[in-house]
């Protein structure tokens, strides 16, 4: 194995740059599209069909892209030419999206805009790997969470501070529903993205494959499309047994959120603020105070970040994983009880913990237990239990609210933070705890 030289702070810094455009792509899908559907004229039942596109892309993109990124190797270097196509595809999708004019546009414009993101989110899970020593690969992971949540402060404030600080007039434009500020903020999001991964790529360098020849020689050989699947798919057999307990834990994880992003938006609308329908006035400053809340848990994801390097050298990475996803739990399961919308901040607090711990922790617990020539591949894999429950929440969501939940919203927020609970008693069963707090302690 290739010895890899600790990297200084800066180095790190550079590296993850590009998750800062990276979040700007998901915070304004997360904080905007349930509004957008509404806009368009969807049902509270029909949204998580309308979002099915988000995880079905990712189920089929991700360990695609991390076994192709495995065997790259061009003058970009292996993730850097992913980072760069990503970009610029998920900044036209972001340009093009609040110019919807129907629900197929708009679910259509979703797809290609998640794939997209995916295409250059995934090689930066591998990059850190690559590039950082076992003992360093915390803080790498710890550097992208910061990067996330500062980039979904800003884009999911984005509308409000158009509205409120700028003065942008809020109204929708022509035959569009969708407000101005939305558009606005979309376009902003699009320059950031190409811009934050630019840096990245210009200012970080790869290593090499370490026997170079050998690599080349097995990229010259033709893999017919069945062995490259085949390969994939016995990856997943053979998958780590701590990536195995893991995956529980995202799958109940990612659940939870994925309630969260498709119905407190709405829920804020409605629930808090009294909006009677998506018509009134009242429902935007709703939805644009909710992006106030999505910046606010991101703001506490930021500042957490930095401390969960410390955290983990004292309590371990299973425990402060553990920790972290009871908070996000008690932040969801507390929007119950408040009527007050400022209130909601503190809720989000709660959130933003787990949030931070959510970035990092499961993928640095992981990336110690991958073989380095699959890292990529398996990168790719672990995600498939984030995009599952996505799926079946797609699918199976709608037919909840309908018939269990009688359509309320905040029910479906509650909801997701009773996942995340269950998420944090799953932690329980990853038996790593000693190595991964070695590992960690190594840190300097």
């Amino acid at each position: 194995m290739t010895h890899k030289p600790p990297l200084s702070f800066w180095q790190i810094w550079n590296m993850s740059f590009g998750f800062l455009g990276i979040q700007f792509g998901w915070g304004l899908q997360m904080a905007n599209m349930s509004a957008i559907y509404e806009y368009l004229g969807a049902q509270p039942n029909e949204i998580p069909l309308l979002w099915l596109a988000a995880p079905l892309t990712g189920l089929i993109v991700q360990p695609v892209i991390g076994n192709l990124s495995d065997h790259t190797w061009n003058r970009l270097g292996r993730r850097r030419p992913y980072f760069l196509v990503g970009a610029i595809l998920s900044s036209l999708a972001l340009i093009f999206m609040p110019n919807s004019s129907a629900l197929w546009m708009a679910a259509g414009l979703l797809w290609i805009l998640d794939a997209s993101i995916n295409i250059s989110m995934e090689p930066f899970r591998a990059f850190v790997a690559d590039k950082l020593p076992e003992n360093q690969r915390a803080r790498g992971f710890a550097m992208q969470s910061i990067f996330i949540g500062l980039g979904a402060i800003i884009a999911s404030a984005l509308p409000w501070l158009l509205t409120n600080l700028f003065e942008v007039q809020a109204g929708s434009t022509g035959d569009s529903a969708i407000p101005l500020t939305v558009k606005l903020s979309f376009y902003i999001g699009a320059a950031a993205f190409v811009g934050a991964v630019l840096w990245t790529i210009v200012r970080t360098k790869e290593y090499p494959p370490a026997d170079l020849a050998a690599f080349q020689a097995q990229k010259a050989a033709k893999k017919s499309l069945t062995r490259f699947f085949a390969e994939i798919f016995r990856d997943i057999i053979h998958m780590p047994a701590v990536m195995r307990k893991l995956a529980w834990v995202q799958i109940f994880t990612w659940l939870g959120l994925f309630c969260m992003w498709l119905y407190f938006p709405v829920a804020v609308a409605r629930n808090v603020f009294g909006a009677p329908d998506e018509t009134s006035p009242v429902y935007q400053e709703g939805v644009e105070w909710a992006g106030i809340c999505f910046a606010m848990y991101s703001l506490v994801c930021f500042a957490y970040a930095f401390l969960i390097p410390v955290i983990a050298r004292t309590i371990g990475m299973r425990w402060t994983h553990i920790v972290s996803l009871a908070c996000g739990a008690a932040g969801l399961i507390s929007v119950i009880l408040i009527h007050e919308p400022w209130v909601l901040l503190l809720s989000m607090t709660g959130v933003g913990i787990a949030w931070a711990s959510i970035l990092s922790m499961p993928y640095a617990i992981l990336s110690g237990h991958l073989p380095p020539e699959k890292t990529g591949v398996y990168m790719g894999i672990f995600n498939f239990f984030i995009v599952l429950p996505e799926i079946v929440a797609s699918l199976v969501f709608g037919w909840v609210m309908l018939n269990l939940l009688d359509n309320n919203r905040l029910a479906a927020v509650v909801a997701g933070g009773a996942c995340l609970l269950i998420a944090a008693a799953l932690m329980l069963r990853v038996k790593d705890e000693e190595r991964t707090t070695l590992d960690v302690r190594r840190e300097t």
